[in-house]
């Protein structure tokens, strides 16, 4: 089965491009910058073909494109793209603005993954340190068919399995839930508040705790509090820590917090995303 793959020079394209071939899929490569096409054909050892050559007869269209490109490169492509073909997103900001173009005889699928978790069974030194995914460690995606027929699910998921893999686990969700999901729960949330936690490291060492004492103790903390809190072990939380908790997440969190995952909130950081 032809599967075009636009954007495959870029740091995203290259990373699926490596597990391609390892694939039965026919991949052609589209990549338009000359440094793309070079780093590229050093780590994968393979050439780029033009749009049009790519196009013709493939059943999947992959875009690794930023987000902010997928409404031009979509619609630059969309005439050429044959009835009844996929077109595949990596991520759902794109097509939950409306970004892609108005093809009723095209299907539309998104893949995106959900990278390595913290609590794993990774062996290799090569899977403990693979912390994005799509190498060695194991990793779950999340998929959904955004329009197209039912049956186009199945080749979807086999994409995305395919671009990410190893993966142990696919979940199928909508369009709007991988909006929820990220920038929602992935970057508006977990990410911000990473952030905080760093700060508030810095801040320990500001105030004289010695820098690999607090990191220590914060990472070490980390890993204890969230198999607590995620249910990865049977544990509880001593009284002085749910104490800490009740009068902490008042003074850290707005009240109304949870309505960044509000529709209108989400497509609102969708739209400056894109």
């Amino acid at each position: 089965m032809k599967l075009a793959l636009f954007g495959a020079g870029g740091k995203m394209g290259v990373r699926l491009s490596k597990n391609l071939v390892n694939t039965d899929f026919d991949v052609a490569h589209v990549e338009v910058s000359d440094a793309g096409q070079a780093r590229l054909k050093d780590a994968v050892g393979v050439d780029c073909v033009s749009a049009d050559e790519a196009l013709a007869n493939a059943r999947v269209i992959v875009l690794a494109v930023p987000d902010t490109a997928i409404r031009a490169v979509s619609s630059q492509i969309i005439d050429r793209v044959e009835s009844g073909a996929m077109v595949v997103c990596l991520d759902a900001a794109g097509p939950f603005a409306g970004h892609l173009p108005d093809r009723k005889d095209v299907t539309y699928f998104v893949t995106h993954p959900c990278h390595p978790p913290i609590f794993n069974d990774e062996e290799t030194y090569e899977g403990r340190h693979d912390y994005f995914g799509g190498v060695a460690a194991k990793q779950a995606i999340v998929n959904a068919l955004m329009q197209g027929p039912e049956e186009d699910y199945a080749l979807g998921e086999k994409v995305g399995k395919a671009i990410y893999a190893p993966v142990f686990r696919s979940h199928r969700v909508t369009v709007e839930q991988m909006a929820m999901l990220e920038p929602g729960l992935s970057e508006t949330v977990c990410a911000s508040l990473l952030d905080v936690m760093r700060e508030a490291m810095d801040e320990v060492v500001r105030r004289g705790v010695p820098a690999e004492a607090a990191r220590d103790f914060l990472l070490g903390h980390m890993n204890i509090l969230g198999a607590v809190i995620f249910k990865e072990v049977d544990g509880v939380f001593s009284d002085a820590c749910n104490k800490a908790i009740e009068y902490g997440k008042p003074a850290l969190m707005r009240d109304d917090w949870k309505r960044v995952f509000e529709a209108e909130e989400i497509a609102a950081s969708i739209q400056r995303i894109t």
